[in-house]
């Protein structure tokens, strides 16, 4: 007798990246990892390495489960098991055309994560990439926004890693068992808010209810202070103050609709050169990611004939401490949120952007502390909402975009991890750009080094690239700001 087949309910954040997904608008988020081989590594590593993850027996649940909706499951979407599994078609292995510079892996790396997941599959892939001139070996996963979010993606990878050199017979990521770090205070995820934000505006969308606002007005404490940090944000974004809730941006080259092809450009610095301006100027490392951003978009943008008169606006997730007292969520811990920032990309002088941008992201910051968690939570859906359904509704373009693009900054790990011997030297994630955002800026720090992942529209954002020579540039122009050079 066969087993009638296992259905799981789709919480509804997940169900929300799954029905706004379409061809121009894949919702996966990738990681691409780069490892130096062990020393005592023999000609056949990456073969070898290959194998030992496409021979996995054992899966890890989360990596078996994917969409279904019939008329057995109502027309609801659930999760169900692949009954058919085949790892061949999930892991992977690709070489490099000559002369395998880090200019064709992004290259590959873009096209790869320009292909949308099929639902009929567990939403999820991992390519062994050799071809390196340099010999280093190259891994690029990816995985359904409906599965974790972008960070989760990348710290589930880095979870099985070990800081051990000497440690072998590691199991692969999606291994049933593989041991698993636990997630360190130091690396819990900023972006979080903001990829649930997202995914409950378009939960919102798709007719489904909203957990986290559905959550935070069931607590009647935070409930009845709801409507007054509501009007209380709204009355910062008319006035253009930097808020939860951005009334406006100007119209950029970033703010249409998109194709379903991906341009991804990768590189990164040394932390300590980010964190000595900061020091200098009594600025946080974050303030110095967002003006490097800011200088780097103004040079483009200004390349290109496109630079507006006035300041464009991030999305900013941000990591809070809530300890309000004699609230229902007052207990302590961390609150995550997200504010909309100007960056002063009209401001000439790279001092005064970075100053602009630490007074904007202590005021954002100071607004969001006068609120409960749950309370940040819901403002920060209502921040995304028009983000979200503008596009959905076909009028980007046509009513002014609230926000230009999503910038995040996340702490990693600060020590080098390995892999069977092979040491992690780079760790940079791939995100989603979305119709009315084509840009997406994810930075994470690891082992010394902030990392800095660009991922664009391939036709929305031309020549992609020439981002990471300005934001070296401008890395530069801080520093001499600063005094420091």
């Amino acid at each position: 007798m066969v087993s009638a087949p296992s259905f799981r309910p789709i919480d509804p954040t997940a169900a929300g990246f799954l029905l706004a997904e379409n061809r121009n608008m894949p919702m996966h988020v990738g990681s691409l990892q780069l490892f130096e081989k062990p020393e005592d590594a023999g000609p056949d590593f990456i073969r070898e390495m290959f194998e030992s993850m496409r021979d996995t027996q054992a899966i890890a649940p989360l990596f078996l489960k994917h969409p279904h909706r019939s008329v057995a499951t109502a027309g609801a979407l659930v999760w169900r098991d692949d009954e058919a599994f085949d790892i061949e078609h999930h892991v992977r292995h690709s070489a490099l055309p000559q002369p395998g510079r880090v200019r064709e892996l992004l290259e590959l790396c873009g096209r790869l994560h320009s292909t949308r997941l099929a639902w009929e599959r567990p939403l999820w892939e991992a390519h062994i990439i050799e071809g390196l001139a340099d010999g280093r070996v190259a891994m690029y996963t990816k995985m359904h926004h409906g599965l974790v979010d972008g960070i989760s993606a990348m710290r589930l990878l880095a979870s099985v890693l070990s800081t051990d050199p000497d440690r072998r017979n590691m199991p692969a990521p999606f291994a049933e068992g593989a041991s698993r770090r636990k997630k360190a205070p130091e690396a819990e995820s900023l972006p979080a808010a903001a990829a649930g934000a997202a995914g409950a505006v378009a939960s919102t969308a798709a007719g489904l209810p909203v957990d986290v606002l559905r959550s935070a007005l069931s607590i009647s404490g935070e409930a009845a202070g709801l409507p007054m940090a509501l009007m209380k944000t709204l009355r910062k974004g008319m006035r253009n103050e930097t808020s939860a809730v951005s009334m406006s941006a100007p119209r950029t080259i970033f703010n249409q609709s998109i194709t379903g092809a991906r341009r991804f450009a990768a590189q990164d610095w040394p932390t300590e050169r980010l964190r000595a301006v900061g020091k200098a100027t009594g600025t946080t490392i974050n303030d110095v990611v967002l003006a490097m951003c800011s200088g780097a978009l103004r040079t483009y943008l200004d390349e290109l004939g496109e630079l507006p008169d006035v300041p464009l606006v991030s999305m900013v997730p941000i990591g809070l401490n809530a300890k309000q007292a004699g609230t229902a969520s007052g207990a302590g811990g961390n609150a995550v949120g997200s504010i909309m920032v100007r960056l002063p990309t009209d401001v000439a002088d790279p001092g005064e952007r970075l100053r602009s941008i630490s007074r904007s992201m202590k005021d954002g910051k100071d607004a969001l502390s006068s609120m409960t968690p749950l309370q940040i939570v819901a403002m920060s859906a209502i921040g995304m909402t028009p983000s979200i359904v503008l596009p959905l509704l076909g009028l980007q373009g046509i009513v002014q975009a609230p926000v230009n693009l999503v910038i995040s900054n996340v702490p990693g790990p600060r020590v080098p991890h390995y892999w069977n011997g092979a040491k992690l030297v780079g760790n940079y994630p791939l995100s989603i750009p979305i119709n009315g955002m084509a840009l997406n800026i994810t930075c994470t720090s690891y082992d010394g080094n902030m990392a800095f992942g660009l991922t664009g529209c391939r036709r929305t954002v031309p020549h992609l690239q020439r981002l990471l020579t300005y934001l070296d540039d401008e890395i530069g122009a801080l520093e001499k700001a600063a005094g420091l050079s």
